[in-house]
Parts: structure tokens; sequence; C-alpha cells
């Protein structure tokens, strides 16, 4: 008997248990509709990777957000919990400020992750440079952020480090670049002669994108002259290659 009188409040449960599970797969087909629309493999994807972001953080904030009212909805359906509930809101004066305190960073990080959506310092597949590591953006979270390193390690960071503290962000606007290579060499060298080699290398590369060249002084030895080449590119990695294609021919 004692069980039966307990199968409206299981049904309830179960009812909202069923109702919470359909709207995060709802929120997930939505997502997944939305992403196909964006790729953010292209070359030119600056603004597939800003709507990308948006969309992955702001499902998880609706994720988050479902569950908690569903959780709240099940403990409200039984009455001794809501009972306790009253009696709690009645007396929260010192509690309240307590757990305040203690959710402080918890709340702290959901924020960020909200900021990080809309402000968007960085975005999905971004080129960062983060505790003297550089890599990209591979994941953004409610409250942490995945950095891919150049050499495959993976580095997690709260969210809040990306408002609290200094970061390089290399694609922020767009994703190219100025490469930079140093040459060495002694006083006897010709620069107009550099100037028509590197025109000549520049030309025949496929790797430079047209924008940026640059030949010029930056440091003079006693036995040597410190000279530095600069070249734009698509990119950090190929401006890199570009760079280092001039010294190498």
């Amino acid at each position: 008997m004692v069980f039966f009188s307990y199968l409206p409040k299981i049904n309830t449960v179960l009812i909202i248990l069923g109702i919470t599970w359909c709207l995060l797969i709802m929120t997930r087909i939505l997502k997944d509709n939305l992403l196909r629309k964006f790729d953010i493999s292209q070359e030119n994807n600056l603004k597939a990777r800003k709507i990308s972001t948006q969309i992955n953080i702001l499902q998880k904030v609706g994720n988050f957000i479902i569950i908690l009212i569903g959780l709240g909805l099940i403990l409200l359906s039984f009455e001794s919990i809501r009972q306790i509930g009253v009696g709690l809101f009645a007396s929260a004066g010192v509690a309240g400020i307590i757990i305040g305190f203690s959710a402080q960073k918890a709340i702290g990080t959901l924020i960020a992750g909200i900021q990080i959506a809309f402000a968007q310092p960085f975005r999905l597949d971004d080129a960062v440079v983060v505790e003297g590591e550089w890599g990209w953006i591979e994941e953004i979270n409610l409250t942490y952020v995945v950095v891919r390193i150049w050499d495959q390690r993976r580095l997690v960071l709260p969210t809040t480090y990306f408002l609290e503290k200094p970061f390089q962000n290399w694609t922020r606007t767009s994703a190219d670049i100025i490469g930079s290579v140093f040459l060495y060499t002694d006083y006897t060298i010709s620069f107009d002669a550099l100037r028509d080699e590197l025109d000549r290398i520049l030309a025949a590369s496929p790797l430079w994108d047209k924008k940026v060249k640059v030949l010029q002084v930056t440091d003079t030895k006693e036995m040597t002259v410190e000279t530095r080449i600069l070249v734009s590119a698509k990119n950090s990695p190929t401006a890199g290659t570009c760079a280092y294609m001039c010294v190498k021919k």
C-alpha cells in the first residue's frame, strides 16, 4: 500500500525526467543543424568560427539551465522536501551569505563562460599564445578552455583566466600574419643585391601573399651586420615557412 501511494510522485518524476531529456536532445539537434551551415574547416572561416563558438557555449548554458530547472521541479514534487525548502528560505539569512561566498568562484566561472560567448576574445581554432605556449583553441566549455599545443599536448585553463590575464591571439580579426627572419653578415654585403634576391624568391613563392616585404638593417656589431627580413602570409605556419625559404635560398 505504501508503494502505491508513491506511484503518482514516481510518475511525476519520470515525466519531468523525460521532458528534461527531450529538451536536452532538442538543444543538441538544434546546435548540430546550425553548425552544419558554418564549416570551420574552410580556409576563410572567421565568421564560421565566431558563430560556432557562440552556438557551442549557448548550448552548454541552455543545458545547464534545463538540468537545474528539472532538478528543482523533481525536488519540489516531494512534499517533505518542499517543506524543508520553505523552512530554509524562511531562515536563509546567514546561511545564504555563506553559500553565496562558497559558490562565488563557480558562479564567476559560469558568468565568464557566457562573457566569452558574446565578447569573444577568442574563438574555436584561434591561434593563441598562453602561459608561454603556442597552440589553438580546441574546446570552449562553461568552466574551462582546452588549448591544443603545437606538439599535441593539451593546456586546460579556467575560463576566468582569459578575462583576468593577458594572452596573445594571432587570429583575432584575421589569420594573416608577418613572419620575420634575421641574417648576420659582414660589412661587405651588398644590400641592393640582397633586396633583388628577396624579390626574386618571393615572386616565385606561392606562400607569400604579396602584402608585406621588408629588408632592413636592425643592428650592427663589431664584425657583423644584423638584417631583418619581414614577409607576410595567410597564416602563421605559412609565414614561418615563407621566411625560412627566404634564408634557405
